[in-house]
């Protein structure tokens, strides 16, 4: 018999509540203290828990690019094609600061259509259009 699970993305922060709250507002989501008493909070969307945020006193935010050029971790949050720009300015004013976009020439505006960003604490993470998806 298999044990029922759930896999979770967890952003450590020196101060998780308003990292926390920051992709709740972002995502459209509710946030909510981890029930085990532990420095974890947990947002849930329409579809369950989507993402959590722990606190870890020693976190220092990642640097991007790194100087080897790996991959790092990072969130990708999809939307509707023509919806990128709005929600490129609602993660603005929420807070992200914009760090690198990359055109792949679907975009007949001339627009970016990859665009990465730092939340407040430092991690990255990238809007990028979905087919599929309506705003």
């Amino acid at each position: 018999m298999s044990v029922s699970k759930t896999g979770v993305l967890v952003l450590d922060s020196t101060d998780p509540e308003p990292l926390a709250r920051f992709y709740a507002a972002l995502l459209d989501a509710t946030v909510e203290p981890s029930t085990d008493g532990s420095d974890l909070f947990l947002l849930s969307g329409a579809a369950g828990v989507v993402l959590g945020v722990h606190r870890d006193p020693g976190h220092a935010p990642p640097s991007w690019p790194r100087p080897d050029d790996s991959q790092q971790s990072h969130l990708w949050i999809l939307v509707a094609p023509d919806a990128l720009d709005e929600a490129e300015r609602e993660a603005v004013s929420l807070g992200a600061r914009p760090l690198t976009a990359e055109q792949n020439g679907t975009r007949t505006d001339r627009r970016t259509d990859v665009r990465r960003y730092m939340d407040p604490a430092g991690h990255t993470f990238v809007l990028a259009p979905a087919h599929g998806v309506s705003p």
